[in-house]
């Protein structure tokens, strides 16, 4: 006899039938209702192709024999100004992507090594800027007063900045080493304020709850309640945040590297790999076809689940 549970088993499960002995958990709805778009498993699906690509751009490198800083003068056309040889801009067994114009570097190997530099600065600011963020904006929307007062002008004044201005001004004035970790602090720096908004308005909203007055009679500190009581309820609001802010720091570090202010070459990175290849789009239109689609691609997907996964979360909730 077959063990495979049917569908109607699974279903059955899903719903918190007699397979599981209860009411499905609140990740279990919120997955349940992200399985059924396409567009979810679509982004999903290549999102996990460019963590890949990320994670294993050593082992890549390795397997097609060419490394991000390595050039190949015998893949390009020195007669005519250094144009890759063959089509596609030297689509070939060799170079899964092709190469670089002039130099010859391999650009399957630059959107690895340049996928590991946005998703680590950009994963980086959305921690920095989540942990900043939650923690002032629950103390701000809890305490009030004084406390709600300072944080909130401190919000106030970074919102108030054009922040793509002084981003490039600090970081043209900024030394150029260690410049992945610059980039971080500077996102960072203007990027929690808009986490820290929204979390105070959710938490002025749940300070006058029951919960929070039992917690406040029975002598609980003002930390322990903003800590153990508050946040817990937060979780949901925290995770949509955290996914929508990625793509869009995803995006403004490849704005500065194109504009030259961000990852210093060599060092790969999208933006970069764009404005270089602006020179070029019509002789070799795939330099710039490659990591302009993996840019725009990566932050659409991002963009797509996090909506969805607001909505999953919303009806969740609300079921």
């Amino acid at each position: 006899m077959s063990t495979v549970p049917s569908d109607l088993a699974v279903e059955a499960g899903e719903k918190g039938g007699p397979s599981t002995g209860g009411a499905p958990t609140p990740a279990r709805r919120v997955i349940r209702e992200l399985r059924r778009s396409p567009a979810v498993v679509l982004s999903v699906s290549f999102l996990a192709f460019v963590v890949l690509l990320a994670v294993f751009a050593p082992w890549l490198s390795a397997i097609t024999g060419w490394g991000p800083y390595t050039f190949d003068s015998s893949a390009i056309d020195s007669d005519l100004g250094g144009i890759p040889k063959g089509d596609l801009g030297g689509i070939s067994a060799q170079h899964w992507f092709g190469v670089e114009p002039q130099n010859g570097r391999d650009i399957f190997a630059r959107i690895a090594y340049g996928a590991q530099v946005s998703l680590l600065i950009a994963a980086s600011a959305t921690v920095v800027t989540t942990t900043v963020g939650v923690v002032l904006g629950m103390l701000a929307g809890y305490h009030g007063g004084w406390v709600d007062q300072i944080i909130s002008r401190v919000m106030d004044f970074l919102m108030a900045f054009p922040s793509l201005i002084f981003m490039i001004a600090l970081l043209s004035a900024l030394p150029a080493g260690n410049r992945p970790v610059l980039l971080v602090l500077v996102l960072s720096i203007f990027g929690w304020p808009y986490t820290a908004r929204v979390i105070r308005g959710q938490t002025m909203s749940l300070r006058n709850r029951e919960f929070v007055e039992a917690a406040q009679a029975s002598g609980a500190s003002g930390a322990r309640i903003v800590f153990r009581e508050i946040l817990p309820n937060l979780r949901g609001t925290i995770i949509v945040i955290a996914t929508l802010a990625v793509p869009g720091y995803i995006g403004t570090e490849a704005g500065l590297s194109f504009l030259g202010v961000g990852v210093i070459p060599p060092t790969p990175s999208w933006g970069q790999m764009i404005a270089t290849s602006v020179g070029w789009y019509t002789v070799d239109p795939m330099f710039f076809v490659i990591p302009g689609m993996f840019l725009f691609l990566t932050v659409l997907s991002f963009t797509v689940f996090g909506d969805h996964l607001r909505k999953a979360i919303d009806a969740g909730d609300a079921a």
